[in-house]
């Protein structure tokens, strides 16, 4: 069996950020191969612990993956605090005979960033709204190396690493089964508090869930970290204000400093996006009928990344040109007009010096508290029941190929990736019984001994 019907095969799709299939991303040809160790985002722990407990793996996939894609240049791009993680890599490539380059950076937000990582380790931007290789760069994660060192071992995607950190007594890594939900991992963790929200993922681009909205939340194949808070703190009272006050603060409280331009990272390495003339022009884009003219005015608001720099550093009046950007972005899909690409963007001079230091950037997020109090012991945690959401990819759901009352082995394939399509395979990550399956998701319980 080849690498890609191996990755095929195990179901594997990117770890560390939206689920891009990686039997797809690894069928391209490139130059130059960047595996992804930044982990950009304060308060994640999981891909440093992997890197400190796994290099060995990382690298022989790496290796691997890199010499099917034909790269001539193969680096792990990392932040240059990162010592441990550097050393146990070091003694891993020595050990491996791996041809892999440490690239280290300094401690930036967005260094992770697929794009910014680009820019930086090739000094070539990637086109608007383009993908790394059309400047001859494939980018993956190091957990999706990980998934792909254990697919060339014949093991399946069924289990997850994961840091539960923030208002917590025992931070923690934990390695569970893919379906697990998140209250049963931050029981793990011990929260402090009775009643809390959370964010899954980063504190800049993860999802603010609260309420009994946490408890039908699961762990995929992409869940990372979960992030405890208390109720009233800044980043979930960020998440309250409605659209409609969002547009009515801009109105009122934009003073056209253009801060949010001046700090975007896309607009940092060369592409078309001035968030500052979105939110000059938001009053007026409900009177605007003509398409050419929408277009004109806020097609630049299309190459926006959600970064969320805007919103959260750059504003000195608190306002969300990242939210703005988002309804944007969907009024433009609604009328269906598609903002012409710069294909040959470059990068400003100023680039280097407009960057976010990471501890910065967690004091104005009021995180402190959290920032050096990192997970220590990994944990392995297996619950009686998990419900695997049946789409948990970039692209077509697969299809279900179990039905209720089937017994299932873990490792057993229970969706079957769309033929022809941009699909993903999945596989029962306990051994039990279907105990239900509808359109969204399939639940498999423990069978008693």
């Amino acid at each position: 069996m080849n690498l890609i019907e191996a990755i095929k095969n195990a179901g594997i799709v990117g770890a560390g950020g939206a689920g891009f299939p990686t039997h797809v991303k690894l069928s391209a040809k490139a130059q130059v191969f960047i595996i992804n160790a930044a982990e950009c985002e304060p308060l994640i722990e999981t891909d440093k612990y992997l890197m400190r407990t796994f290099p060995n793996e990382i690298l022989k996939a790496a290796e691997a993956a890199a010499v099917h894609i034909g790269a001539e240049r193969k680096v792990i791009a990392l932040k240059s605090k990162y010592q441990k993680e550097i050393e146990a890599l070091q003694q891993a490539i020595v050990e491996t005979n791996s041809s892999f380059q440490l690239f280290k950076m300094k401690s930036f937000y967005p260094a992770g960033d697929e794009q910014t990582l680009v820019q930086l380790v090739t000094g070539c931007s990637v086109p608007e709204r383009g993908l790394p290789l059309d400047v001859g760069a494939v980018v993956s994660n190091v957990g999706t190396m990980l998934n792909v060192y254990q697919a060339l071992q014949g093991n399946p995607v069924t289990d997850k690493y994961l840091s539960v950190v923030g208002e917590v007594a025992a931070p923690v890594m934990l390695h569970v089964p893919i379906g697990t939900a998140l209250q049963d991992c931050i029981r793990q963790a011990c929260p402090r508090l009775d009643e809390y929200d959370i964010i899954v993922g980063g504190p800049m681009m993860g999802k603010v869930y609260r309420g009994n909205a946490i408890q039908e939340l699961t762990v995929t194949k992409t869940t990372g970290n979960i992030i405890v808070l208390p109720q009233n703190h800044y980043l979930v009272r960020c998440e309250e204000l409605s659209f409609a006050s969002i547009v009515a603060q801009t109105r009122s409280a934009c003073i056209q400093c253009k801060m949010c331009t001046d700090m975007c990272p896309r607009y940092l390495i060369g592409h078309k996006i001035r968030p500052n003339m979105v939110m000059r022009n938001l009053y007026r884009e409900k009177l605007i009928k003509s398409n050419d003219e929408y277009e004109k005015i806020f097609g630049e608001a299309a190459n926006c990344c959600d970064c969320g720099i805007c919103e959260m550093f750059a504003c000195p009046m608190s306002l969300s040109p990242r939210k703005v950007n988002i309804f944007i972005k969907k009024q433009l899909a609604a009328r269906g007009l598609k903002a012409e690409r710069n294909k040959n963007p470059k990068a400003s001079a100023d680039l280097p010096y407009r960057r976010i230091p990471t501890e910065r950037l967690v004091a104005r997020l009021d995180l402190m508290n959290y920032y050096h109090v990192h997970a220590g012991e990994c944990r392995t945690f297996v619950p009686d029941r998990v419900s695997l959401l049946i789409k948990q990819h970039i692209g077509a759901p697969g299809v279900p190929c179990v039905s209720v009352g089937n017994r299932v082995q873990k490792g057993e394939v229970i969706v079957r990736a769309k033929e022809d399509s941009l699909s993903a395979s999945l596989h029962a990550s306990i051994n039990g019984k279907v105990t239900f399956i509808d359109g969204e998701r399939i639940v498999i319980d423990k069978e008693k001994e």
